[in-house]
């Protein structure tokens, strides 16, 4: 339906991941090269994208998003063999996680090379380097002949687009081209692993799960900071360490505690938003969906299912916010597995605002 649409100054093409259109990609990989701006599909979720090493592009990417400064990019590749140019010394355990989780949602911190720009790197020594899954994401990449900078392709702080729709409704008239493609797979962005520390350091959890990174090497560890409200005075490392990301226009409220008792609090929450006259959202699971009521309701899936949770957590954000509701309850989750990751984008996107019963 929206293939081959321009929409005010964004053209919109979708693009089959089984059939891929290479005149579409030589396009796009065209724009890329010339300083502009593409917002892609990828496995964790779109990516607005530029040449890594142009200055002058990179700094299209955080006046197209209003995305600060200090927040350093993640660069992505299409092959190993691109990596000698843009990172020095690879530690052997970044190899070994490369060699077991690359292509996938992962994210390595490694130390630069001078070719890439400061502004790519937030002034940083290191960089984050991801090799995408998803194969329009690296035939882009391998067209195009640069690494992409790829942050999440929406405006700043808001929950990150895992369907091409999201992108238009984001960044349509703010950038060159918007290609389409299927549902994020993973619904969450990358797990990012410092690996300038030994032990190496997870700085976002993601669907790469720290259980997995153990098998690996038992000594990688998550730093307790990322679980915790950023300081102000916080250099991030990562993206997503400092600000308040995935957060919808409603304020949201995460109840925490045992089950039954989580269902009767927020229950009582709502009432009392409801006698302010407020319309509230509750983002429940398949198992507890059918116990609240005068709310607007959405299952994020099987609480047996987490990899589903994630994948729906964003959007679900996103429709209570087509919803016009003012304010969003949301059950939380046990921090195991990919529930750490879950918890992670939850405590960003309601600014650490937790009710424990």
């Amino acid at each position: 339906m929206l293939k081959g649409v321009c929409t005010m100054d964004t053209r919109v093409d979708i693009l089959d991941n089984n059939n891929l259109d290479k005149d579409v990609i030589l396009r796009v990989a065209n724009i890329i090269r010339d300083g502009g701006l593409v917002a892609f599909p990828t496995e964790t979720v779109y990516g607005l994208g530029a040449n890594a090493l142009d200055s002058e592009a990179v700094k299209k990417i955080f006046i197209a998003k209003g995305r600060p400064q200090d927040n350093p990019l993640i660069v992505h590749i299409a092959d190993f063999n691109e990596l000698e140019a843009l990172v020095e010394n690879v530690p052997d355990i970044a190899k070994k996680l490369m060699e077991s989780f690359w292509p996938g949602p992962m994210t390595l911190i490694l130390e630069k090379k001078p070719i890439i720009p400061d502004g790519t790197s937030a002034g940083l020594k290191t960089i984050g380097i991801r090799m995408p899954s998803d194969i329009i994401a690296r035939e882009i990449i391998r067209a195009a002949g640069v690494p992409i900078a790829g942050p999440s392709a929406n405006i700043s702080g808001k929950p990150s687009p895992t369907d091409v729709e999201r992108c238009i409704e984001d960044l349509n008239g703010k950038i060159d081209y918007i290609i389409g493609g299927e549902t994020s797979a993973v619904g969450l962005e990358s797990t990012i692993i410092d690996c300038m520390v030994d032990p190496p350091c997870v700085l976002r959890p993601g669907g790469i799960t720290l259980e997995m990174l153990r098998k690996i090497d038992e000594k990688i560890y998550i730093d307790k900071a990322i679980m915790e409200k950023p300081k102000d005075n916080l250099k991030p490392k990562a993206p997503g360490m400092k600000y308040r990301h995935y957060a919808p226009k409603a304020p949201v409220k995460i109840v925490n505690g045992e089950l039954k008792k989580t269902i009767a609090k927020i229950n009582e929450i709502v009432q009392n938003y409801i006698g302010e006259g407020k319309r509230v959202g509750i983002m429940a699971t398949d198992e507890t969906k059918d116990f609240y009521e005068d709310a607007i309701v959405i299952s994020l899936g099987s609480r047996e299912d987490l990899k589903t949770i994630g994948k729906n957590l964003f959007e679900t954000l996103r429709c209570f916010d087509d919803k016009e509701v003012d304010v969003i309850l949301t059950e939380a989750f046990d921090e195991v597995g990919f529930g750490v990751a879950i918890m992670n984008r939850l405590n960003k996107s309601a600014g650490f605002n937790i009710i424990n019963v």
